[in-house]
């Protein structure tokens, strides 16, 4: 059953959703096996239509940012400016949504792309060429880097290496992010958090925004350990928050990576019963980085995999109750707005 929104005139950016339109490729996962294969193939398409209608459950959404996922590639392309084809789908949709006409929330205000910084310095034309493409809405480049030895806990959707973020080939093309004045979106897995530091400490003046509060793990090899290993990913935050440059979202924890019991594409828990899940969690990363470099996020539509969207932010108001006005603010919007330079429009006359 639907819940009604809390708080509904609390302004909202939603710092972190995707776009994606997997249809046509549906049958090339035939045979695959994995908790977010079986998402995707209930939700092949998430564009414009579908996440207006999860923002018309009643929260004052009022800017989102939207993060790359490996969709509207450019097949025409050489094959390094072929990402870039996702920035340019996403700013037409940021144009679409600034005529006004689908209502005031602005989609896409900001954008966080795709770039192979293992390019070293051939990386520069293809950031040069995404920032004409994003239409000064571009802000950030992300690198999904999530690895295990065990590969059911990634699955096949989301290939990386171990140790992608150390390599000599990543950090020549990240450190030109700076002068394009872009930040860097790092998702990982729990156990990986120290290489988000290492990178974090290397380059200490790049601002790095951690996916997901680092994505604690309860899925395949680690099922039933979300509690046993807590504490390691409590003192991995915990470093991360002393580093100025990185913040971190308040996001992921309806995925099935991290597999909280009762969670399921087949079951919808209150908001209540998910405040109580990940409280330990978003409080924990609040108290850590402050409400000025923590920032709520919805990660639609893979988090439809755990919650429907108004339930969702509902929880996450719910475990901010106790927070000031002015740390609201920048929990919900504020420090999403800073760190991907979002101007809010004009109020509508």
């Amino acid at each position: 059953m639907s819940e009604d929104a809390l708080d509904p005139a609390l302004p909202i950016v939603d710092a972190h959703h995707h776009l994606w339109d997997f249809g046509p490729i549906l049958g090339a996962l035939d045979g695959l096996q994995h908790p977010l294969l079986d998402l995707i193939r209930d939700v092949p398409r998430f564009l414009h239509d579908e996440l207006m209608a999860e923002l018309s459950g009643g929260h004052n959404v009022v800017a989102t940012v939207m993060v790359e996922c490996g969709a509207f590639y450019d097949a025409g392309a050489p094959q390094k400016f072929q990402p870039i084809g996702e920035i340019e789908h996403a700013n037409g949709v940021a144009a679409r949504s600034a005529s006004g006409i689908y209502g005031p929330t602005r989609l896409c205000s900001a954008m966080v792309g795709y770039a192979d910084l293992a390019l070293g310095d051939e990386v520069i034309p293809v950031l040069e060429r995404a920032a004409m493409a994003g239409g000064n809405r571009l802000r950030g480049i992300r690198i999904m880097a999530p690895y295990d030895e065990d590969p059911d806990v990634v699955g096949p959707m989301v290939p990386a290496v171990a140790g992608l973020y150390g390599s000599d080939e990543f950090r020549s093309g990240f450190a030109h992010l700076g002068r394009f004045d872009l930040s860097f979106d790092a998702w990982v897995l729990e156990p990986q958090l120290p290489e988000v530091e290492d990178l974090a400490k290397a380059f200490s003046d790049q601002p790095i925004v951690l996916n997901h509060v680092g994505t604690p793990l309860g899925i395949a090899g680690y099922a039933g350990k979300l509690t046993e290993r807590f504490e390691t990913w409590r003192e991995s935050i915990s470093r991360l928050a002393q580093l100025d440059n990185v913040s971190v979202k308040l996001s992921g924890l309806a995925m099935p990576y991290c597999a909280f019991p009762g969670l399921g594409m087949d079951t919808r828990p209150t908001s209540s019963q998910l405040a109580e899940l990940w409280a330990p969690y978003i409080e924990t990363c609040i108290e850590a980085f402050g409400p000025s470099r923590s920032m709520f996020a919805s990660n639609f539509p893979v988090e439809k995999w755990g919650a429907d969207y108004t339930t969702l932010w509902n929880a996450f108001k719910r475990i901010a109750s106790a927070a000031s006005d002015e740390e609201k603010a920048m929990l919900f919007s504020g420090t999403a707005n800073q760190v991907y330079r979002i101007a809010q429009p004009a109020p509508q006359s």
